[in-house]
């Protein structure tokens, strides 16, 4: 049986009539500000070469792990669903999404595919197994139109800029090749940045860690494999990454442990890490130091510095070694924050000049330990929830826990973090429904006045992120 696809108006709002309507105005004055995007991993091939996107299965459904990790999960192979699997029919996957639609019932993915399919591609009736062809031949023949072209759906959606994330050993064609389009008379004025993710030359148990110092060596003409010229090396990178727009870093570390090491240690310790013969706690401590030295060029460069851990990264290991990273299989982890800070803190948190931005995957620290950091410190920030909490609860969990001792002005608004390039406009929206409810309720509370929330419902959704990014 067919069902209806039908997008309720005041979805997401509260349920209690009066704040209801208080958020439903407060909604109003916010969903059509552009969207500032930045922090995530699109594709800037995308935007450089504006090609068409070919299918259904290769926009939707490959370059999203939270779609495919939760079919995986269910026994579906990763190869059947054209993970790392160029050759498998992109209609025989699409069906296998479809025919398992309903294990999506309740998470964010159903509701950011809900909207794509709604608004973007106006499909009027459910993904099921019956319309499964329907969809993928009606979404795969709209993407073979001019407007479905990378370019022109950032246009339509009111995308004002997104940063991708790459590595220093990336040589930025793709955006170079944007903005040399850009200044061109004519051309698109789309502003699409990168940032500066410094971990496969950082991380000693980084798969190919030594070749990745020699090619960074190469790269910039600086001896990788000697500590002044591994130092040497980052500063030219990040230059050059400010040069192509980046105005953020980003470490996405086990661990936000830091350390402040004497220069003798720190070179005698990168000399051992960059030999065979190095501990996993050898690697831990040099990560350490260098979020600290991460810290020092920030001061000096201007970057904002954004700071992701608490991920077991690739946790299922015959996963990691059939398909690589960034499949699905990233777990969240405790993470502790106060003493593993201190270090970089006693050095340079109260430098009003340095701006830190952290996030968590750890719920119980919201509370007790990063809302007391941000409200505090001038360096520190805080992410909005991330990840796998990057939901309605996990919004309004977010809110309820870090608002009462680190306030609105110590948090950084919304960002998508997101391969998926549809799921922007959708992931925004989400976001901007739940800040306004939970100002709808302070509102009702007697908590803050109306035009308190009206005021912070534009900082949350534009204001804040653009200062806290230097946009």
């Amino acid at each position: 049986m067919l069902r209806p696809l039908d997008l309720h108006p005041d979805r997401l709002l509260p349920a209690e009539p009066a704040t209801r309507t208080i958020a439903r105005e407060l909604y109003q004055s916010v969903a059509k500000l552009p969207i500032v995007s930045p922090h995530g991993h699109t594709d800037p091939r995308w935007f450089a070469a504006n090609e068409t996107f070919g299918n259904a299965t290769e926009l939707l459904l490959v370059p999203d792990h939270y779609v495919f990790r939760m079919l995986y999960s269910q026994g579906i192979a990763m190869e059947s669903l054209g993970v790392r699997n160029p050759c498998v029919d992109p209609r025989a996957a699409w069906r296998l999404l479809a025919e398992n639609f309903h294990l999506f019932r309740g998470t964010p993915s159903r509701m950011w595919l809900d909207w794509v399919f709604a608004e973007a591609f106006g499909m009027g009736v459910q993904l099921s197994a019956e319309t499964s062809d329907l969809y993928f031949d009606t979404i795969t023949e709209m993407l073979a139109s001019d407007s479905f072209r990378p370019r022109a759906l950032f246009d339509r959606y009111g995308i004002e800029v997104i940063a991708t994330t790459e590595s220093p050993l990336d040589t930025l064609e793709h955006h170079a090749a944007i903005r040399a389009d850009n200044a061109r008379a004519g051309g698109w004025k789309g502003k699409v940045v990168t940032a500066y993710r410094p971990d496969p030359v950082v991380d000693p148990e980084f798969e190919g860690f030594r070749e990745n110092l020699r090619r960074f060596s190469e790269l910039t003409g600086e001896d990788c494999l000697t500590w002044n010229g591994y130092l040497a090396a980052h500063r030219q990178r990040r230059r050059f990454f400010a040069e192509m727009g980046a105005t953020s870093t980003d470490h996405g570390h086990p661990t936000p442990k830091t350390a402040d090491l004497p220069r003798a240690e720190a070179e005698a310790l990168f000399a051992k890490v960059t030999s065979a013969d190095f501990t996993a706690e050898d690697a831990e401590l040099f990560r350490a130091q260098m979020l600290t030295e991460m810290a020092a060029m920030s001061l000096d460069d201007g970057l904002v510095m954004q700071i992701h851990p608490g991920a077991f990264r690739n946790h299922n290991a015959r996963v990691f070694e059939r398909f690589g990273r960034d499949k699905g299989a990233d777990i969240p982890s405790r993470t502790e924050y106060v003493a593993n800070l201190k270090p970089l803190l006693d050095r340079f948190g109260n430098e009003p000049g340095l701006s830190i931005i952290l996030f968590t995957l750890d719920e119980s620290t919201y509370a007790r330990e990063l809302a007391p950091l941000a409200g505090h410190y001038p360096c520190l920030k805080l992410g909005p929830a991330w990840w796998f909490h990057d939901s309605p609860e996990g919004m309004r969990r977010f809110r309820r826990m870090t608002t009462e001792t680190a306030g609105f002005y110590n948090t950084v608004g919304f960002n998508d973090d997101t391969r998926a390039f549809l799921s922007i406009p959708a992931r925004h929206d989400v976001a901007r429904r739940i800040d306004c409810g939970f100002l709808a309720e302070l509102v009702v509370e007697h908590r803050i006045e109306d035009w308190e929330a009206a005021e912070l419902a534009q900082d949350l959704t534009y204001n804040l992120v653009k200062k806290a990014y230097r946009l």
